[in-house]
This record gives structure tokens, C-alpha cells and sequence, in this order.
């Protein structure tokens, strides 16, 4: 009897196995063609079949593979928090008129600006991976179902990795909502094989805008890389330009730092407020992920007025402490005079009257 409760155990796992294997291929997407390919062909930031960074930037090598494995299975406890993740439930009410940014976790944030709603990087699934049940796991709800948002009028992708381009939540968004989606070049082909209307594909390369019901979106360089599967780099990465009628934001998607960032200060500055990657930064991949320090700098560079903090806390992506990013962050804007807003996830930060930073994520650490 054990032994066929075994083999019945086995059957049934290898079962969930198949079915969760069955959405790989999707998630993978698909390469560019047709017009969107020599549109890709044609981009300055393109040569030798890749897109390149304005500056080069190393990445993880495969021989650098199984010593950053081995030092992932050291000390996980100290990667993760001891105690559940506040999360509140976003504040919908009150002034829309203004600007306000609500960050959901990672790099999924709300950015509510002069009565428009932009949503940025929308990742619900579990994982941000291209398997259920394999790969990082958030590590704490989102704060709103994806069903209650209220009516977007964009949605801003700043690249094509699994923790910012979900497709779960992309083919959610297109039933959900009539909403444009903002993309780099190349990336559409992804959106496009996941049922988004051709029309609701909007593909920018660097320097390229397009206004939508009255919001300028710029996309920006950036310095990283892309690929959901072996190849790498075949669509764009960008940091995003939102301008309304009268107040900005920066959002930077993920970067290493370098000299771009104070062109795009004196070209589309001052900001209101940035949204700044400052996690999942390693020794091994210095030039593609910004440390904490990088962040500020980067936010004094465009001219940034309020500085959120962002690709943090949710999913476990390096080998630095959990709150390392975030405690660094702040000693770092106090020793530089920066306006700093660590919001819990769900929390709805009006820029013009932010909260005081609490330091609420220590008490878990």
C-alpha cells in the first residue's frame, strides 16, 4: 500500500509538473518580425544583431554560475524578513488632481499625475519566472487585486525580464482595461504573441515620445540588458519620462549607473519625484544593477525632487540582506540632502506632503 501511495504521489507530481510546464513556451514570447524586426534593425542602439548599452556594461558570465549558486544557499534567512511584510490597502480616495505615487512592491508602482493614472512594470504572479512552481517567490501580497485598479490611461514596460514584464498580468490588463501599452523597442512582439491588440502597442527607442490623453511619455536610456529565454539583448530597455501638463517623474527601470543620467536631467528636468532601482545590485554584475549610493546619485543627476526607492523587498534577486538597499538608501539621502519617501507596500505617497521615513522595515529585518 506504501509503496503505491508513493507511486501515486509521484504520478500525481509529475502531472502538476507537465501543467505548470505548459505556459513556458508563451512566456518565452517571440522575436520581433516583419516591420516591428526593421524597425529593430534600424535603431541606433542596435548593431551586430543586438541591442548595445551607450556605454558597455559586463553581466553575469556562465563560469561566474555556480559560485553566485553556492553563495545563494548561504545565509537565505538573512535575505529574507523574520516578520510579515506590511501591506496596506491603497487609499483611492481624496485629491487625484496632484501627484501621487503608490508603490505595490518590487517595481510595480501607481503614479497618479494631474488626473492621469500610470501603471509601471505590472507584475501580480507569484513568481517572476516562467514557471509556477520554480523561481523567485514574492514575498508579500499585492495590495490590490489586479480587477480593482482604477482606469488606467498607461502602462509603462521598462524591459522584458520576468520580474517587470509578467504575462499573467499583461493578458489580465488587456481583458481589464482599455489601456495603451508603452514598451522599448522589440518588446511588442512579446505583448503581441500574449493577445495584445496591435493598436494598444505603443514601441519607443531612446529619445522617442509619445502623449497620451495629455501625459508626455519619454523613453530614456538606461544601462542593463534584456532576454526571457538563451538569447540576450534582441529588445530594449529604457528608464521612462512621464510629463504632465505641469509636474514629472523619473522612473529609472533597472540600470547600472552612468553619465546618461545627467543628460536626461538637463534635457527633460527638474522632476517632482523618481522612482529609482536600488536593489538586487552584486559584485558580479556591477554595471547592469545600481547600489543604493548609485540610486541617489542617480535621482541628484536628472534633478529629482522627492526620491521612492523601488526594485526592493518583494522578490529575493541577490545576496545582499534583505533591508541592506533600503537602510543604505537612506543613510545615503541624509548625507546628501535628498528628500527620501520609503512607502510600505499599498502606501499612497502624495509628493507634495510625503511621509517622514520611520524606518518601519526594521522592526522585520
Amino acid at each position: 500500500m506504501a509503496k503505491r501511495s508513493r507511486a501515486l504521489l509521484a504520478l500525481a507530481a509529475g502531472a502538476v509538473a507537465v501543467w505548470a510546464a505548459r505556459e513556458i513556451p508563451a512566456q518565452m514570447g517571440a522575436r520581433a518580425s516583419g516591420a516591428r524586426a526593421e524597425r529593430v534593425r534600424r535603431s541606433p542602439q542596435f548593431s551586430d544583431g543586438k541591442f548595445r548599452n551607450s556605454v558597455p556594461a559586463s553581466q553575469v558570465t556562465v563560469a561566474s554560475a555556480p559560485r553566485l549558486i553556492a553563495a545563494s544557499l548561504a545565509d537565505r534567512d538573512r535575505r529574507r524578513p523574520h516578520a510579515p511584510i506590511p501591506v496596506l490597502t491603497p487609499d483611492t480616495g481624496g485629491d487625484h488632481s496632484g501627484l501621487h505615487i503608490t508603490w505595490y512592491g518590487h517595481s510595480t508602482a501607481l503614479v497618479e499625475i494631474e488626473g492621469r493614472t500610470v501603471l509601471l512594470d505590472p507584475v501580480w504572479s507569484d513568481r517572476c519566472s516562467p514557471s509556477r512552481l520554480a523561481g523567485p517567490k514574492r514575498m508579500h501580497e499585492m495590495p490590490v487585486a489586479l480587477g480593482d485598479l482604477p482606469p488606467l490611461d498607461a502602462v509603462l514596460i521598462s524591459h522584458d525580464h520576468y520580474d517587470h514584464l509578467d504575462m499573467a498580468s499583461i493578458r489580465a490588463l488587456v481583458d481589464l482595461q482599455t489601456v495603451p501599452f508603452l514598451v522599448p523597442l522589440g518588446v511588442g512582439a512579446h505583448l503581441e504573441a500574449w493577445g495584445v491588440p496591435e493598436q494598444r502597442i505603443v514601441e519607443l527607442d531612446w529619445s522617442e515620445s509619445r502623449t497620451v490623453n495629455g501625459v508626455e511619455f519619454v523613453a530614456t536610456p538606461a544601462r542593463h540588458f534584456s532576454g526571457r529565454g538563451f538569447s540576450r539583448d534582441e529588445t530594449l530597455w529604457t528608464s521612462w519620462v512621464i510629463a504632465g501638463p505641469t509636474r514629472k517623474v523619473f522612473y529609472s527601470g533597472d540600470t547600472g549607473y552612468f553619465p546618461g543620467f545627467a543628460e536626461i536631467g538637463a534635457q527633460h528636468g527638474p522632476f517632482d519625484a523618481t522612482l529609482v532601482q536600488v536593489g538586487a545590485y552584486g559584485d558580479a554584475w556591477p554595471d547592469i544593477h545600481m547600489t543604493p549610493e548609485d540610486g541617489v546619485s542617480t535621482h541628484v543627476d536628472v534633478r529629482g525632487g522627492l526620491m521612492v526607492p523601488v526594485h526592493w523587498g518583494t522578490f529575493n534577486l541577490a545576496l545582499h540582506d534583505w533591508a541592506e538597499p533600503v537602510d543604505r538608501v537612506w543613510r545615503e539621502a541624509k548625507d546628501r540632502g535628498v528628500d527620501l519617501a520609503v512607502p510600505r507596500p499599498g502606501e499612497r505617497v502624495d509628493v507634495d506632503n510625503p511621509p517622514v521615513v520611520d524606518g518601519w522595515w526594521r522592526d522585520i529585518a
